[in-house]
Parts: structure tokens; C-alpha cells; sequence
């Protein structure tokens, strides 16, 4: 009796878990459900087995399985386009093929009160990216990660003390600099234009919004992803969105992002590339991200040691190519999700609040 209570009450929550994931309200209650599909998915199949072993009576054992088996349908559709099994989304290159026109970008999320300045230093240099994104920076990160300028140049900084900060060295030439505070005024994000050795241009935006949280609306971030891509629609140079955006690759409102954007998710048909958390493996999900235009290829994209942070950096190497001609492009935003994103960002000019989690890093 005691096994059929637990397995059954075990079921229920992985189902209602899963079908709050889909409710479009923002806020962090039902947008966390979202994070993690890997984890509820794997604890569905393990379910069961031990539901058809276990519970009792049949008529109960059997309803309990199809709720189960739901679960498992659900969670695996949602994941299955981050696998090799589903067509790759962004177009591949080879590194033989590709020269100047090629650029390598860095994401690291540094965890702030992560001092381990030299790991970070030295996995920045094994790498050897074009262009460097680091976020969580205060003033002492900052300065510790100066010496970068040796290789990396140009460099924009908008150092905070509020695990917000964010620092971008490179190695290319920058243009069109902005520093903005999109939704919040604690959360900058950084955009350039870059130059490639080539002479090409594309647009860079490095963002890294709100995470959510089940007590407190997700507006902040959800806002933030809409106004990124609805300028990034706008915008007539090839764009790249890189960062850490708080959300799975497999959510709505990533989403919602690329249908209003239209940029790819080289993760599509390749992987998961799970980032956060790196102290926990069985609680790890995809948060940073890179989106690109459908005229990039990918060549390469590989996750890398942690030094000390709760992220794993991601270091994408793109090539920019004349057409969009091998790519797989998402599906179009349509009046509904235009309709939504002017909601969301509605509701986030009324916000009345600090940023979520000013305070987690001090």
C-alpha cells in the first residue's frame, strides 16, 4: 500500500510539474517548471517500472502508468530537438574551409564571488577567442582579467557589484558601442559592431538578464529576451545574441525569442550543452546561450572547464557566409507572438523592484 501512495503521488507531481511548464504566465513560479525537462524526464522513466511492479490494483496501476508515460511523451518531445536525432538548425562549416570571415566568441559566466581569477585567465587564453564575454564582473574582476587586453584589445565594461556586470574584450575591431539598461537599471547588456578580418560586419549583443524565481515574476528577464530580439529583427548586419539568458534552450520564451528574432540555435540537432550548475550533475541545464543569423555557419562549439564558477563556459566559433542557403529557420513569429512580446514588455515598464538576486553574490 505504502509503495502504491508514494509511486502514485511521485507521478502526480512529475505530470503537474510538466503541465505548469506550458502555462503562459510570466512569472517564475511557472516558468522555472521549464529548466528541468532532462531531470523530470529521467525520473518518468524510472517511475515506471516500479508502477507496473508496485501498484496495486490494476485498474489504478494502470491509470497511474498512462500519467506517467504522458510525463515521459511530453518531456521527450520538448527535448528531442537538442539531440542529434532532430535536423541541425544552424548550417556546419569545417575549420579547413573557412579564414577570415570566421569569428570566435567566448560566453563565461564567472559566478562573482568566484575569486579564481587565474583559471579563468588561463582557460581564456587556451581558448584564444576573438571576442570574450564575461559575466558577473565587479570592479576586482575587472581588473583581474586586464592583462587580456595584451591579445584582446578593445574592450567594453560595465563592472557592477551586483552579480550584473559584464566585461567584453576583443580582438577585432568594435564599433557603434552601446552600454543600455534595457528593463532594469542594475542590468546592463553590451552591443557592438564588429569587424571581421575580412572586412564583413555583424552585430553583437551580449545580454545576461534576471534569472527567474518561483517567488517573483520573470517579467524583468522575459522582457528583456523580447526587446533583444525585436531589435535584432530590425537590424540589417547579421546579428549574434550571446550570453547568459537565464533560460533553457527548450523553453517558450527562448523560444518566442528566436520566432521574433529569427536567429538559429546551433544546440538544435546537436546537443544539449548543459552550462549550469557545474557543482551538481544531476542538476544541470543549457543557460548560456549563443543565437546567430542564418548567414553563419557553425564550425565549432565546445563546452569548457568551469574554473571555479557555477557555469561552464561556451566558446562557438561562426563563419559568415553570403546566403542563408543550408540553414534550417524558425518558424516565424506570428500576430500572437507579436501580441505577447507587447504585453511582456508593457507589463515591465510598470516594474517596481530591484533586480532578482542583487543580493546572492555579496
Amino acid at each position: 500500500m505504502i509503495w502504491t501512495i508514494l509511486l502514485c503521488t511521485l507521478t502526480g507531481l512529475v505530470l503537474a510539474a510538466t503541465l505548469l511548464s506550458f502555462v503562459r504566465v510570466a512569472h517564475g513560479f511557472f516558468r522555472s517548471f521549464s529548466f528541468p525537462r532532462l531531470q523530470i524526464f529521467a525520473v518518468a522513466v524510472v517511475l515506471l517500472p516500479l508502477i507496473i511492479l508496485f501498484v496495486r490494483p490494476m485498474g489504478l496501476m494502470e491509470v497511474t502508468a498512462a500519467a506517467d508515460l504522458a510525463t515521459i511523451v511530453i518531456q521527450a518531445l520538448s527535448i528531442l530537438p537538442f539531440t542529434p536525432l532532430w535536423r541541425r538548425q544552424s548550417k556546419a562549416k569545417a575549420a579547413s574551409e573557412v579564414g577570415d570571415e570566421s569569428v570566435t566568441i567566448l560566453s563565461c559566466n564567472v559566478k562573482m564571488s568566484n575569486r579564481d581569477y587565474d583559471a579563468t585567465l588561463r582557460m581564456t587564453r587556451e581558448g584564444d577567442p576573438d571576442i570574450a564575454v564575461f559575466m558577473e564582473t565587479d570592479q576586482p574582476w575587472c581588473d583581474a582579467l586586464d592583462s587580456l587586453r595584451e591579445t584582446l584589445p578593445h574592450v567594453v565594461a560595465a563592472p557592477e557589484d551586483n552579480a550584473y556586470g559584464m566585461i567584453l574584450f576583443s580582438r577585432l575591431s568594435l564599433s557603434d558601442i552601446r552600454i543600455d539598461h534595457l528593463v532594469m537599471d542594475e542590468v546592463p547588456s553590451i552591443t557592438v559592431t564588429v569587424t571581421l578580418r575580412d572586412g564583413q560586419r555583424f552585430r553583437l549583443h551580449a545580454v545576461h538578464p534576471e534569472p527567474p524565481v518561483p517567488s517573483v515574476d520573470s517579467v524583468g528577464r522575459d522582457a528583456e529576451l523580447l526587446l533583444v530580439a525585436d531589435i535584432v529583427s530590425k537590424e540589417s548586419l547579421p546579428s549574434v545574441v550571446s550570453g547568459d539568458l537565464n533560460d533553457v534552450a527548450w523553453s517558450h520564451t527562448t523560444r518566442l525569442f528566436q520566432r521574433v528574432s529569427g536567429l538559429l540555435d546551433p544546440r538544435i540537432g546537436r546537443g544539449f550543452y548543459n552550462t549550469f550548475d557545474a557543482r551538481f550533475p544531476f542538476l544541470r541545464w543549457p543557460l548560456d546561450h549563443l543565437f546567430h543569423d542564418a548567414r553563419f555557419a557553425l564550425v565549432d562549439m565546445q563546452r569548457l572547464p568551469a574554473g571555479g564558477s557555477d557555469h561552464f563556459p561556451m566558446l562557438f566559433r561562426l563563419a559568415l557566409t553570403p546566403n542563408t542557403a543550408g540553414a534550417a529557420e524558425p518558424q516565424p513569429e506570428d500576430a500572437e507572438d507579436r501580441a505577447e512580446m507587447r504585453e511582456i514588455v508593457a507589463e515591465s515598464e510598470t516594474l517596481d523592484r530591484a533586480a532578482i538576486g542583487v543580493d546572492w553574490e555579496k
